[in-house]
């Protein structure tokens, strides 16, 4: 097989890697925030994070290009002060699956996270335990299951993410061209072979993930 598809497949690997690291961090504040504070709006907030979940990735796509593109306000920013560019670059793809995969962590998050009883976090304030302490000791311990199931299917999602990366990163083999890409590229270019074998390696991981998501969502609803 060509040596190609493996550096494809690395590149997608450290893709979905990023973007998962990223959305662990993110996805796990953001939940924190939706499950803990109540202010107006709220769940306005939670809708609009939500949308990447149901919005075309084109016009996910599409939206990335007017914020970080060359003429956006932030990749004109990004240009003129750093000279950096994430137009048709691996960071811009792991900026598109990072938005796309997001509502996964998040929603997993916040379910978790309100599932985890405030009593006993109140336990460990009385004890005196500071509220970082409480969070990374007693909160996130016990809604951890769930955040993992998050994690796990924002992996398998940016594995998969096709339509926002191909418009941010566009298709450069050995740079941008992610496995959903080159499926549709070998597609394109009647390369079955090629073509089987990605979607292979994609469907069985996926398959995995799914498979290890599935098993740590009961843990979490058993408590």
């Amino acid at each position: 097989m060509d040596a190609s598809i493996w550096v494809t497949l690395a590149l997608t690997l450290k893709v979905a890697g990023w973007a998962t690291a990223i959305n662990l961090v993110l996805g796990v504040a953001a939940g924190w925030l939706l499950a803990r504070r109540r202010f107006v709006g709220r769940e306005f907030v939670d809708a609009v994070l939500t949308l990447p979940l149901v919005l075309p990735p084109t016009v996910m796509g599409y939206y990335l290009l007017v914020v970080i593109g060359k003429r956006g306000w932030l990749g004109h920013w990004l240009q003129e002060t750093f000279d950096i560019n994430l137009i048709f670059t691996w960071q811009g793809a792991v900026i598109a699956a990072t938005i796309v995969a997001f509502p996964l962590v998040l929603k997993s998050a916040r379910a978790a996270l309100e599932s985890v009883d405030p009593q006993l976090e109140q336990a460990a304030r009385v004890l005196g335990l500071n509220e970082w302490a409480v969070f990374f000791r007693v909160t996130v311990p016990m809604a951890w299951p769930g955040i993992l199931a998050g994690v796990l299917l924002v992996f398998a999602r940016s594995l998969g993410e096709f339509g926002a990366t191909l418009m941010v990163a566009g298709s450069i083999p050995g740079r941008t061209q992610t496995l959903s890409i080159a499926v549709y590229e070998a597609v394109q270019a009647g390369q079955d072979d090629t073509a089987n074998f990605l979607v292979a390696i994609t469907s069985i991981t996926c398959l995995v993930v799914l498979l290890a998501a599935g098993r740590l969502a009961p843990a979490r609803r058993v408590r």
